[in-house]
Protein backbone atom coordinates (compact mmCIF):
# COMPACT_ATOMS: atom_id res chain seq x y z
CA UNK A 1 0.00 0.00 0.00
CA UNK A 2 0.85 3.78 -0.55
CA UNK A 3 2.01 5.86 2.41
CA UNK A 4 2.55 9.32 3.11
CA UNK A 5 2.88 11.85 5.58
CA UNK A 6 1.17 14.90 6.84
CA UNK A 7 3.18 17.24 9.11
CA UNK A 8 1.42 19.26 11.18
CA UNK A 9 2.36 22.07 13.97
CA UNK A 10 1.15 21.52 17.53
CA UNK A 11 -0.28 23.95 19.76
CA UNK A 12 1.60 23.19 22.74
CA UNK A 13 1.95 24.52 26.45
CA UNK A 14 4.46 24.35 28.89
CA UNK A 15 3.05 21.42 30.51
CA UNK A 16 2.78 19.85 26.83
CA UNK A 17 6.73 20.41 26.42
CA UNK A 18 7.88 19.15 29.70
CA UNK A 19 5.83 15.88 29.92
CA UNK A 20 6.91 15.46 26.01
CA UNK A 21 10.40 16.16 26.20
CA UNK A 22 10.27 13.49 29.43
CA UNK A 23 9.25 11.03 27.53
CA UNK A 24 11.45 11.36 24.73
CA UNK A 25 14.26 11.25 27.32
CA UNK A 26 12.50 7.64 28.34
CA UNK A 27 13.01 6.64 24.79
CA UNK A 28 16.41 7.35 24.67
CA UNK A 29 16.98 5.01 27.61
CA UNK A 30 14.81 2.90 26.12
CA UNK A 31 16.95 3.04 22.91
CA UNK A 32 20.22 2.59 24.39
CA UNK A 33 19.35 -0.31 26.26
CA UNK A 34 17.87 -2.51 23.67
CA UNK A 35 20.97 -1.49 21.23
CA UNK A 36 23.43 -2.94 24.12
CA UNK A 37 21.66 -5.76 23.83
CA UNK A 38 21.10 -6.19 20.09
CA UNK A 39 24.94 -5.59 19.67
CA UNK A 40 25.91 -7.91 22.72
CA UNK A 41 23.83 -10.45 20.87
CA UNK A 42 25.23 -9.81 17.16
CA UNK A 43 28.71 -10.21 19.01
CA UNK A 44 27.49 -13.64 20.28
CA UNK A 45 26.51 -14.56 17.06
CA UNK A 46 29.82 -14.13 15.16
CA UNK A 47 31.65 -16.15 17.94
CA UNK A 48 29.13 -19.09 17.61
CA UNK A 49 30.04 -22.40 15.95
CA UNK A 50 27.04 -22.26 14.35
CA UNK A 51 27.25 -18.96 12.81
CA UNK A 52 30.98 -19.88 11.63
CA UNK A 53 29.60 -23.31 10.20
CA UNK A 54 26.91 -21.51 8.01
CA UNK A 55 29.41 -19.07 6.75
CA UNK A 56 31.96 -21.81 5.86
CA UNK A 57 29.03 -23.55 3.89
CA UNK A 58 28.78 -23.44 -0.54
CA UNK A 59 26.91 -20.00 -1.23
CA UNK A 60 24.48 -21.53 -3.93
CA UNK A 61 22.33 -19.30 -6.35
CA UNK A 62 19.33 -18.56 -6.65
CA UNK A 63 17.10 -17.33 -9.83
CA UNK A 64 16.03 -19.02 -13.34
CA UNK A 65 19.60 -19.95 -14.54
CA UNK A 66 20.66 -21.54 -11.10
CA UNK A 67 20.24 -25.03 -11.18
CA UNK A 68 18.69 -27.67 -8.99
CA UNK A 69 21.95 -28.13 -6.75
CA UNK A 70 22.79 -24.59 -6.70
CA UNK A 71 19.48 -23.51 -5.10
CA UNK A 72 19.69 -26.13 -2.46
CA UNK A 73 23.09 -24.53 -1.57
CA UNK A 74 21.37 -21.63 -1.29
CA UNK A 75 18.21 -23.00 1.03
CA UNK A 76 20.48 -24.96 3.17
CA UNK A 77 22.78 -21.91 3.65
CA UNK A 78 19.69 -19.52 4.84
CA UNK A 79 18.41 -22.64 7.20
CA UNK A 80 21.85 -22.78 8.40
CA UNK A 81 21.85 -18.80 9.42
CA UNK A 82 18.26 -18.40 10.81
CA UNK A 83 19.48 -21.35 13.11
CA UNK A 84 22.05 -19.70 14.59
CA UNK A 85 20.21 -16.51 14.94
CA UNK A 86 17.67 -18.10 17.18
CA UNK A 87 20.32 -19.66 19.10
CA UNK A 88 20.87 -16.03 20.19
CA UNK A 89 18.17 -14.41 19.91
CA UNK A 90 19.09 -11.90 17.63
CA UNK A 91 15.93 -11.27 15.38
CA UNK A 92 13.18 -8.34 16.27
CA UNK A 93 10.74 -10.47 17.85
CA UNK A 94 13.72 -11.90 20.54
CA UNK A 95 14.16 -8.07 21.28
CA UNK A 96 10.87 -7.37 21.22
CA UNK A 97 10.43 -10.26 23.81
CA UNK A 98 13.36 -9.01 25.80
CA UNK A 99 12.15 -5.11 26.09
CA UNK A 100 8.41 -6.51 27.99
CA UNK A 101 10.47 -5.87 31.16
CA UNK A 102 9.78 -1.81 30.74
CA UNK A 103 6.37 -2.46 31.27
CA UNK A 104 7.34 -3.39 34.85
CA UNK A 105 9.65 -0.30 35.07
CA UNK A 106 9.48 3.30 35.52
CA UNK A 107 9.32 3.60 31.57
CA UNK A 108 5.67 2.56 31.75
CA UNK A 109 4.73 6.02 33.54
CA UNK A 110 6.01 6.98 29.80
CA UNK A 111 6.16 4.73 27.40
CA UNK A 112 3.37 2.26 26.20
CA UNK A 113 4.10 -0.74 24.56
CA UNK A 114 3.69 0.13 21.39
CA UNK A 115 6.15 2.95 21.63
CA UNK A 116 8.72 0.27 22.83
CA UNK A 117 7.71 -2.06 19.99
CA UNK A 118 8.41 0.68 17.45
CA UNK A 119 11.76 1.52 19.09
CA UNK A 120 12.73 -2.34 19.02
CA UNK A 121 11.67 -2.05 15.39
CA UNK A 122 14.02 0.79 14.62
CA UNK A 123 16.86 -0.61 16.56
CA UNK A 124 16.67 -3.91 14.92
CA UNK A 125 16.27 -2.34 11.53
CA UNK A 126 19.83 -0.30 12.14
CA UNK A 127 21.71 -3.67 13.53
CA UNK A 128 21.01 -5.15 10.27
CA UNK A 129 22.25 -3.23 8.35
CA UNK A 130 25.25 -2.73 10.51
CA UNK A 131 25.23 -6.44 9.61
CA UNK A 132 24.61 -7.12 6.43
CA UNK A 133 26.84 -3.50 5.47
CA UNK A 134 23.88 -1.62 4.39
CA UNK A 135 24.90 1.06 6.31
CA UNK A 136 27.63 4.15 5.65
CA UNK A 137 30.82 2.87 4.62
CA UNK A 138 33.94 3.21 6.71
CA UNK A 139 35.23 6.40 7.69
CA UNK A 140 38.64 5.87 6.35
CA UNK A 141 37.63 5.50 2.75
CA UNK A 142 40.00 4.22 -0.04
CA UNK A 143 42.22 3.61 3.10
CA UNK A 144 40.09 0.98 4.84
CA UNK A 145 42.22 -2.12 5.29
CA UNK A 146 39.41 -4.02 6.73
CA UNK A 147 39.44 -7.76 5.70
CA UNK A 148 35.48 -7.82 6.96
CA UNK A 149 33.17 -6.15 4.89
CA UNK A 150 31.98 -3.47 8.09
CA UNK A 151 34.00 -2.85 10.47
CA UNK A 152 33.60 -0.54 14.14
CA UNK A 153 34.20 2.27 12.08
CA UNK A 154 31.74 1.59 9.27
CA UNK A 155 28.33 2.33 10.28
CA UNK A 156 28.33 0.63 13.65
CA UNK A 157 24.89 1.72 15.04
CA UNK A 158 25.81 4.43 18.21
CA UNK A 159 24.26 5.19 21.48
CA UNK A 160 22.42 8.54 21.71
CA UNK A 161 23.51 11.20 24.10
CA UNK A 162 21.31 13.46 26.24
CA UNK A 163 18.33 15.27 23.93
CA UNK A 164 19.76 13.20 20.55
CA UNK A 165 15.88 11.72 20.69
CA UNK A 166 14.00 13.69 18.91
CA UNK A 167 11.30 11.23 17.99
CA UNK A 168 8.70 8.99 19.24
CA UNK A 169 6.28 7.08 17.14
CA UNK A 170 3.55 4.17 17.49
CA UNK A 171 2.90 1.14 15.61
CA UNK A 172 -0.77 1.69 15.57
CA UNK A 173 -3.35 4.38 15.89
CA UNK A 174 -5.46 2.22 18.00
CA UNK A 175 -4.13 3.02 21.55
CA UNK A 176 -1.08 4.92 23.03
CA UNK A 177 -0.16 8.01 21.11
CA UNK A 178 -2.79 8.62 18.27
CA UNK A 179 -4.62 10.84 16.12
CA UNK A 180 -8.28 11.58 17.03
CA UNK A 181 -9.95 14.65 15.40
CA UNK A 182 -8.00 17.27 14.97
CA UNK A 183 -5.79 16.98 17.91
CA UNK A 184 -2.85 14.29 19.04
CA UNK A 185 -3.91 12.23 22.27
CA UNK A 186 -0.87 10.44 24.32
CA UNK A 187 -2.03 8.84 27.55
CA UNK A 188 -3.21 12.14 29.82
CA UNK A 189 -2.18 14.31 27.13
CA UNK A 190 -4.39 16.37 24.69
CA UNK A 191 -2.51 18.01 22.25
CA UNK A 192 -4.46 20.66 19.20
CA UNK A 193 -3.08 20.81 15.47
CA UNK A 194 -2.87 23.75 13.70
CA UNK A 195 -4.93 23.06 10.38
CA UNK A 196 -5.23 25.63 7.61
CA UNK A 197 -8.08 25.09 5.92
CA UNK A 198 -7.34 26.37 2.94
CA UNK A 199 -4.69 24.32 2.41
CA UNK A 200 -5.10 21.82 0.31
CA UNK A 201 -2.40 19.72 1.18
CA UNK A 202 -3.63 19.17 4.75
CA UNK A 203 -7.24 18.77 3.25
CA UNK A 204 -5.79 16.13 1.30
CA UNK A 205 -4.37 14.52 3.82
CA UNK A 206 -6.53 14.55 6.94
CA UNK A 207 -9.00 12.63 4.29
CA UNK A 208 -7.56 9.69 4.24
CA UNK A 209 -6.86 7.00 7.04
CA UNK A 210 -4.32 7.35 9.68
CA UNK A 211 -1.91 4.57 10.08
CA UNK A 212 0.03 5.46 12.80
CA UNK A 213 1.36 9.03 14.39
CA UNK A 214 4.70 10.24 15.61
CA UNK A 215 5.84 13.49 17.58
CA UNK A 216 8.78 15.54 16.22
CA UNK A 217 10.71 17.61 17.86
CA UNK A 218 12.62 20.71 16.11
CA UNK A 219 14.74 23.70 17.70
CA UNK A 220 14.00 26.71 16.08
CA UNK A 221 15.54 30.04 16.57
CA UNK A 222 16.55 27.95 20.01
CA UNK A 223 12.93 27.25 20.93
CA UNK A 224 11.22 23.65 20.92
CA UNK A 225 8.64 23.05 18.47
CA UNK A 226 6.76 19.82 18.17
CA UNK A 227 4.78 18.15 15.07
CA UNK A 228 2.88 15.73 14.59
CA UNK A 229 3.40 13.81 11.26
CA UNK A 230 0.31 11.65 10.04
CA UNK A 231 1.36 8.35 8.26
CA UNK A 232 -1.47 8.39 6.08
CA UNK A 233 -2.60 5.11 4.02
CA UNK A 234 -2.87 6.56 0.01
CA UNK A 235 -1.00 8.85 -2.66
CA UNK A 236 0.10 12.63 -1.57
CA UNK A 237 -1.99 15.26 -3.43
CA UNK A 238 0.27 16.02 -6.73
CA UNK A 239 -0.24 19.79 -7.05
CA UNK A 240 1.85 19.79 -10.94
CA UNK A 241 0.78 17.62 -13.28
CA UNK A 242 2.84 15.49 -15.24
CA UNK A 243 3.43 13.46 -18.75
CA UNK A 244 2.65 9.82 -17.95
CA UNK A 245 4.89 7.37 -19.40
CA UNK A 246 7.30 9.82 -21.08
CA UNK A 247 11.18 9.12 -20.83
CA UNK A 248 13.62 12.25 -19.50
CA UNK A 249 16.69 11.77 -19.10
CA UNK A 250 19.61 13.42 -16.61
CA UNK A 251 23.11 13.96 -16.69
CA UNK A 252 23.87 15.03 -12.92
CA UNK A 253 27.10 16.88 -11.56
CA UNK A 254 28.56 18.09 -8.24
CA UNK A 255 26.77 21.46 -9.14
CA UNK A 256 24.74 21.40 -12.05
CA UNK A 257 21.96 19.15 -13.75
CA UNK A 258 20.94 18.44 -17.49
CA UNK A 259 17.48 17.21 -18.06
CA UNK A 260 16.10 16.36 -21.51
CA UNK A 261 13.06 14.90 -22.59
CA UNK A 262 11.39 14.81 -26.03
CA UNK A 263 9.49 18.14 -25.92
CA UNK A 264 12.28 20.48 -23.75
CA UNK A 265 15.27 20.33 -22.13
CA UNK A 266 17.54 22.68 -19.85
CA UNK A 267 20.70 23.01 -18.19
CA UNK A 268 21.13 24.88 -14.75
CA UNK A 269 23.26 24.77 -11.68
CA UNK A 270 21.44 23.26 -8.37
CA UNK A 271 20.20 25.94 -5.83
CA UNK A 272 21.40 28.62 -7.73
CA UNK A 273 18.98 31.14 -5.25
CA UNK A 274 21.29 29.71 -2.03
CA UNK A 275 23.29 31.87 -0.67
CA UNK A 276 26.71 31.44 0.56
CA UNK A 277 26.95 31.39 4.02
CA UNK A 278 30.31 30.00 4.35
CA UNK A 279 31.77 33.52 5.87
CA UNK A 280 29.00 33.76 8.46
CA UNK A 281 29.66 30.26 9.46
CA UNK A 282 33.58 30.86 9.47
CA UNK A 283 33.09 34.62 11.86
CA UNK A 284 30.66 32.38 14.80
CA UNK A 285 32.74 29.59 14.63
CA UNK A 286 35.66 31.31 15.17
CA UNK A 287 33.38 33.32 17.85
CA UNK A 288 32.80 30.38 19.60
CA UNK A 289 36.22 29.09 19.51
CA UNK A 290 37.14 32.63 21.65
CA UNK A 291 34.29 32.25 23.63
CA UNK A 292 35.38 28.41 24.73
CA UNK A 293 39.27 29.60 25.12
CA UNK A 294 38.15 32.76 27.53
CA UNK A 295 35.47 29.93 29.70
CA UNK A 296 38.16 27.36 30.08
CA UNK A 297 41.61 29.16 30.45
CA UNK A 298 43.09 25.58 32.78
CA UNK A 299 42.09 23.46 29.28
CA UNK A 300 44.95 25.42 27.12
CA UNK A 301 48.82 26.03 27.74
CA UNK A 302 50.17 29.32 27.86
CA UNK A 303 50.62 28.90 24.10
CA UNK A 304 46.88 27.84 23.19
CA UNK A 305 47.07 24.85 22.73
CA UNK A 306 44.86 21.77 24.03
CA UNK A 307 46.42 20.10 27.27
CA UNK A 308 45.62 16.48 26.58
CA UNK A 309 43.21 15.00 28.97
CA UNK A 310 40.96 18.47 29.67
CA UNK A 311 38.08 18.79 27.77
CA UNK A 312 36.66 22.44 27.99
CA UNK A 313 33.13 21.91 29.16
CA UNK A 314 32.12 25.21 31.10
CA UNK A 315 29.68 27.73 28.29
CA UNK A 316 28.59 30.97 29.24
CA UNK A 317 25.25 32.11 27.95
CA UNK A 318 26.32 34.16 25.00
CA UNK A 319 28.52 31.23 23.86
CA UNK A 320 25.31 29.55 23.73
CA UNK A 321 23.43 32.35 22.53
CA UNK A 322 26.48 32.09 19.46
CA UNK A 323 25.60 27.90 19.05
CA UNK A 324 22.15 29.38 18.41
CA UNK A 325 22.21 31.40 16.16
CA UNK A 326 24.84 29.12 14.52
CA UNK A 327 22.40 26.20 14.41
CA UNK A 328 19.66 28.54 13.24
CA UNK A 329 21.91 29.77 10.11
CA UNK A 330 22.44 25.90 9.26
CA UNK A 331 18.87 24.84 9.90
CA UNK A 332 17.76 27.95 7.68
CA UNK A 333 19.89 26.86 4.71
CA UNK A 334 19.11 22.97 4.94
CA UNK A 335 15.11 23.97 4.53
CA UNK A 336 15.75 26.65 1.73
CA UNK A 337 17.54 23.64 -0.04
CA UNK A 338 15.00 21.68 0.83
CA UNK A 339 12.32 23.92 -0.84
CA UNK A 340 14.47 24.13 -4.11
CA UNK A 341 15.25 20.60 -4.42
CA UNK A 342 11.40 20.10 -4.48
CA UNK A 343 10.57 22.75 -7.02
CA UNK A 344 13.64 21.30 -9.31
CA UNK A 345 11.61 17.79 -9.01
CA UNK A 346 8.75 18.94 -9.71
CA UNK A 347 9.96 21.08 -12.90
CA UNK A 348 11.88 17.59 -14.07
CA UNK A 349 8.73 15.51 -13.61
CA UNK A 350 6.37 18.29 -15.53
CA UNK A 351 8.41 16.59 -18.79
CA UNK A 352 7.64 12.87 -17.51
CA UNK A 353 7.57 10.21 -14.82
CA UNK A 354 10.39 7.67 -15.99
CA UNK A 355 13.34 9.34 -15.07
CA UNK A 356 16.44 7.16 -16.38
CA UNK A 357 20.28 8.97 -14.67
CA UNK A 358 23.44 7.14 -14.75
CA UNK A 359 24.88 5.67 -11.29
CA UNK A 360 27.41 7.55 -9.36
CA UNK A 361 28.82 7.26 -5.95
CA UNK A 362 28.07 10.86 -4.11
CA UNK A 363 30.35 9.66 -1.39
CA UNK A 364 33.24 10.14 -3.54
CA UNK A 365 31.88 13.94 -4.97
CA UNK A 366 32.29 14.70 -1.18
CA UNK A 367 35.56 13.76 -1.31
CA UNK A 368 36.61 15.42 -4.46
CA UNK A 369 33.78 18.13 -4.24
CA UNK A 370 33.28 19.02 -0.58
CA UNK A 371 32.62 22.24 -0.54
CA UNK A 372 29.94 22.60 -3.64
CA UNK A 373 28.45 19.07 -2.72
CA UNK A 374 28.01 20.55 0.96
CA UNK A 375 26.14 23.04 -0.32
CA UNK A 376 23.91 21.36 -3.07
CA UNK A 377 23.55 18.14 -1.87
CA UNK A 378 23.06 16.46 -5.47
CA UNK A 379 22.09 13.25 -3.31
CA UNK A 380 19.26 14.28 -1.51
CA UNK A 381 17.82 15.64 -4.68
CA UNK A 382 18.16 12.16 -5.77
CA UNK A 383 16.48 10.78 -3.51
CA UNK A 384 13.43 13.50 -3.22
CA UNK A 385 13.09 12.57 -7.29
CA UNK A 386 13.19 9.04 -6.53
CA UNK A 387 10.36 9.36 -4.08
CA UNK A 388 8.33 11.65 -6.14
CA UNK A 389 8.48 9.47 -9.41
CA UNK A 390 7.91 6.98 -7.55
CA UNK A 391 4.67 8.45 -6.38
CA UNK A 392 3.60 10.53 -9.67
CA UNK A 393 3.76 6.42 -11.30
CA UNK A 394 6.72 6.00 -12.56
CA UNK A 395 9.97 5.52 -11.25
CA UNK A 396 14.07 6.30 -11.15
CA UNK A 397 15.98 4.18 -13.21
CA UNK A 398 20.08 4.35 -12.68
CA UNK A 399 22.06 2.04 -15.04
CA UNK A 400 26.27 1.80 -14.94
CA UNK A 401 28.73 3.61 -16.18
CA UNK A 402 30.77 0.80 -16.92
CA UNK A 403 29.18 -0.21 -19.77
CA UNK A 404 27.78 3.01 -21.14
CA UNK A 405 30.04 6.09 -20.73
CA UNK A 406 27.83 8.66 -21.85
CA UNK A 407 30.28 11.44 -21.51
CA UNK A 408 33.11 9.62 -24.02
CA UNK A 409 30.17 8.01 -26.23
CA UNK A 410 29.24 9.57 -29.82
CA UNK A 411 25.79 8.08 -31.16
CA UNK A 412 27.85 7.07 -34.29
CA UNK A 413 29.38 4.30 -32.25
CA UNK A 414 33.07 6.20 -31.71
CA UNK A 415 34.15 6.25 -27.61
CA UNK A 416 36.55 9.28 -26.91
CA UNK A 417 37.97 9.59 -23.49
CA UNK A 418 37.37 13.62 -22.96
CA UNK A 419 39.09 15.38 -19.73
CA UNK A 420 36.89 17.41 -17.56
CA UNK A 421 38.01 20.98 -19.19
CA UNK A 422 36.09 19.52 -22.08
CA UNK A 423 32.65 20.47 -21.85
CA UNK A 424 31.60 19.91 -25.59
CA UNK A 425 30.84 17.31 -27.45
CA UNK A 426 32.48 17.46 -31.22
CA UNK A 427 32.99 14.48 -33.28
CA UNK A 428 33.57 13.97 -36.83
CA UNK A 429 30.33 12.73 -37.75
CA UNK A 430 29.22 16.11 -37.55
CA UNK A 431 27.73 15.80 -34.08
CA UNK A 432 27.77 18.67 -31.41
CA UNK A 433 26.84 19.56 -28.66
CA UNK A 434 27.21 20.75 -24.80
CA UNK A 435 28.40 17.14 -22.93
CA UNK A 436 26.37 17.13 -20.07
CA UNK A 437 23.02 17.96 -21.91
CA UNK A 438 24.23 15.19 -24.71
CA UNK A 439 24.92 12.65 -21.48
CA UNK A 440 21.48 13.65 -20.66
CA UNK A 441 20.11 13.28 -24.31
CA UNK A 442 21.73 9.78 -24.45
CA UNK A 443 20.68 8.40 -20.77
CA UNK A 444 16.81 8.68 -22.57
CA UNK A 445 17.77 5.98 -24.74
CA UNK A 446 19.14 3.75 -22.33
CA UNK A 447 17.34 0.60 -21.57
CA UNK A 448 18.53 -3.10 -19.79
CA UNK A 449 22.29 -0.64 -19.34
CA UNK A 450 22.65 -0.35 -22.81
CA UNK A 451 22.70 2.41 -25.10
CA UNK A 452 19.94 1.64 -27.97
CA UNK A 453 22.29 3.36 -30.68
CA UNK A 454 19.22 2.88 -32.93
CA UNK A 455 16.66 5.08 -30.50
CA UNK A 456 19.43 7.99 -30.44
CA UNK A 457 19.99 8.02 -34.08
CA UNK A 458 16.28 8.06 -34.70
CA UNK A 459 15.69 11.04 -32.15
CA UNK A 460 18.71 13.19 -32.48
CA UNK A 461 17.22 15.14 -35.89
CA UNK A 462 14.52 16.47 -33.34
CA UNK A 463 17.14 16.78 -29.91
CA UNK A 464 19.63 18.45 -31.72
CA UNK A 465 18.22 21.72 -31.70
CA UNK A 466 16.25 21.21 -28.75
CA UNK A 467 20.33 21.16 -27.11
CA UNK A 468 21.67 24.11 -28.79
CA UNK A 469 18.38 26.26 -27.85
CA UNK A 470 18.76 25.18 -24.15
CA UNK A 471 22.64 25.52 -23.63
CA UNK A 472 21.49 29.11 -25.26
CA UNK A 473 19.43 29.48 -22.58
CA UNK A 474 21.66 28.30 -19.69
CA UNK A 475 23.99 31.01 -20.99
CA UNK A 476 21.84 33.97 -20.80
CA UNK A 477 20.33 32.79 -17.52
CA UNK A 478 21.21 34.57 -14.35
CA UNK A 479 22.88 37.66 -16.46
CA UNK A 480 25.25 35.74 -18.09
CA UNK A 481 26.77 34.19 -14.98
CA UNK A 482 27.38 30.53 -15.32
CA UNK A 483 29.27 27.60 -14.05
CA UNK A 484 32.76 27.26 -15.63
CA UNK A 485 31.14 23.49 -16.26
CA UNK A 486 28.84 24.76 -18.57
CA UNK A 487 31.99 25.49 -20.63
Amino acid sequence: MSTFILELLLKTTPRHEKKILSRLEAARQVHNAVLGEGLKRLQLLKESKLYNHALAMPRGRTGDNATRMQKRQYDARVAAFKKAERAVGLSKYDLMSWATQFTHSWIRDHLGSQEVKAIVMRVSTSIDRYRFGISKPCKQGRQCTHKIRRCDLCGKPKFKRHGQVHSVENITNLQGLRWRGNHVQWRDLVIPAIIDSNNPVHAHGLSHRVKYVRILLKVISGRNQFYAQLVLDGKPLQQHPTIDGAVVGLDIGPSTIAVVSENDAFLTAFCTELDDISKEMRVLQRKIDRQRRANNPDCYDEKGRVIKGKRPRNKSNRMLETEVKLVELQRKQAEYRKSLHGQLANRVLEMGNVVRTEKVSYLAWQRMYGKSVGKRAPGMFVQKLRYKSKVAGGGLEEFSTYNTRLSQTCHCGKVEKKPLSQRHHRCECGVEAQRDLYSAFLARCVENDILNADQVKEFWSSAGPLLQAAFREAKSANGGRKPSSFG
